[in-house]
C-alpha cells in the first residue's frame, strides 16, 4: 500500500473479505484496510457479534434500513482521521450504491483500482487454505466419478450434471464457483458452454467441467469422455493434451516462469501442427476464485511461480472443427520439493 500510495483499502468482495475475515456464512459486510491504522469491519447489527468473534477484528454496526452499508463505510473512513484519502478498489465490481456513497463523501479523483495487490497476496496460499482446497477437491472428484458413470447415449447432459453435483454436495460442497459444463457434440467447440437439455449421442465426445468449494475456496477439473466410437482426429487430440499436460506439470516448479509453464505445454501443440488452434492462456491461480489473475499460465507472461501457489493447467482444447473438442483440467499445489495433484482423478479418454 506504501508503494501504491494508498491510504485505504476498501473491501466489500466476498472472496477478499473471507480472505482476510475468515468469515464465510455472511453477507453485507465490508473491511476498511487503512495503511497506518488498524483494519476494521463494517457488519449488518444482527450479524456483528458473530463477524467480531469469528475475526477478532473490531466491528462496527450499522442498521438497516435506517442506515446502508456505503453510509457507514464512509462514517468509519472519517473516524480515522481521513478527509481525502487514496483509496483502493478491487479488481472487481463494487455496488453502485456503495461507490455512490463513497465518492459523495471523498473525492473521486484519490479512487484508484488495487486488485493486484490482493490477487498477488492471495496466491500464496497459507496451509489452512490448502486443507480447504483439499477438500474441495475431494467433492469435485466424487462430482467427475458420479458424472462419468452417467454419461451414455440417450442421458440429457443436464442429467449428468445434476447426478454430478448431487455427489459434491454430498461430499461437502458448498456448491459449485462457475457455471459446470457437461457438453457433447459441436457445442465442446464453445468458448463457455453450459450443460443444456441436449441429449448425448453415439460417437461423440462429452466433456464435463465440474467445480466444487469448501468454506468459500474452490477446486476444479476437467475430463472427457467417448461414446462409443469417436472420430481418431478427436482420441488424438486428447492424447496430445495429455501430452502438453505432462510437460506443462513437469514445468511448474518454484522459479520457473509462467511463461515457461506455458511454453512446455505449448510446444507439444506445435509440434503437432496445432499452434494457431490453440488459446493464449492455459491456466490460472486457483483459490477463492476458479480463476484468479495472479498468476496467470499463459504466452511469454513473467511471473514467477512461488512455492505454496495453487494453479489449474490445462483448459483449452484445440479449437478445429471435426477433431477439436477434448480437454483436460487439473489443479496442483506447488510444491518445495514435488508438486501435489489436488484433483487425483484419472486422466485418460473414458470410454463409455
Amino acid at each position: 500500500m506504501a508503494t501504491a500510495g494508498l491510504d485505504l483499502l476498501v473491501v466489500t468482495n466476498r472472496e477478499n473479505v473471507i480472505y482476510f475475515t475468515g468469515v464465510a456464512q455472511i453477507e453485507c459486510l465490508a473491511l476498511l484496510i487503512p495503511q497506518q491504522h488498524e483494519a476494521c469491519a463494517v457488519a449488518l447489527w444482527l450479524d456483528a457479534d458473530y463477524v467480531r468473534g469469528r475475526s477478532g477484528l473490531t466491528t462496527h454496526a450499522y442498521f438497516f434500513p435506517r442506515q446502508t452499508i456505503g453510509p457507514a463505510i464512509c462514517e468509519e473512513i472519517r473516524s480515522f482521521g481521513f478527509k481525502d484519502p487514496r483509496i483502493g478498489f478491487e479488481r472487481y465490481f463494487v455496488d453502485f450504491a456503495v461507490y455512490d456513497a463513497l465518492r459523495s463523501a471523498f473525492d473521486e479523483r484519490n479512487f484508484v483500482g488495487a486488485g493486484d495487490l490482493f490477487y498477488r497476496l492471495r496466491s500464496v496460499k497459507e496451509p489452512e487454505e490448502l486443507n480447504l482446497i483439499r477438500r474441495a477437491s475431494q467433492a469435485v472428484c466424487m462430482g467427475m466419478d458420479a458424472a462419468m458413470k452417467a454419461v451414455r447415449p440417450g442421458t440429457a447432459e443436464l442429467d449428468v450434471l445434476a447426478e454430478a453435483e448431487y455427489a459434491m454436495l454430498r461430499a461437502g460442497s458448498g456448491g459449485s464457483p462457475f457455471r459446470p459444463q457437461v457438453v457433447s457434440g459441436d457445442r465442446t467447440l464453445l468458448a463457455h458452454p453450459t450443460a443444456s437439455s441436449r441429449k448425448i449421442r453415439e460417437g461423440e465426445v462429452v466433456v464435463v467441467n465440474l467445480g466444487a468449494t469448501f468454506e468459500g475456496y474452490c477446486s476444479k477439473m476437467t475430463r472427457t469422455a467417448a461414446v462409443g466410437d469417436v472420430p481418431k482426429g478427436q482420441a488424438d487430440v486428447h492424447a496430445l493434451l495429455l501430452r502438453a499436460l505432462e510437460r506443462a506439470e513437469a514445468t511448474l516448479r518454484p522459479g520457473s516462469t509462467s511463461g515457461e509453464v506455458d511454453a512446455a505445454a505449448r510446444d507439444v501443440v506445435e509440434q503437432a501442427g496445432f499452434g494457431k488452434s490453440y488459446l493464449e492462456s492455459v491456466g490460472y491461480g486457483v483459490g477463492l476464485r476458479q480463476s484468479e489473475f495472479y498468476p496467470i499460465i499463459g504466452r511469454g507472461r513473467t511471473e514467477i511461480i512461488e512455492i505454496g501457489m495453487v494453479i489449474d493447467l490445462l483448459l483449452p482444447t484445440i479449437y478445429r472443427k471435426g477433431i477439436g473438442g477434448p480437454r483436460i483440467t487439473d489443479v496442483i499445489h506447488v510444491g518445495e520439493r514435488q508438486n501435489e495433484l489436488l484433483t487425483g482423478y484419472p486422466r485418460d479418454l473414458v470410454r463409455t
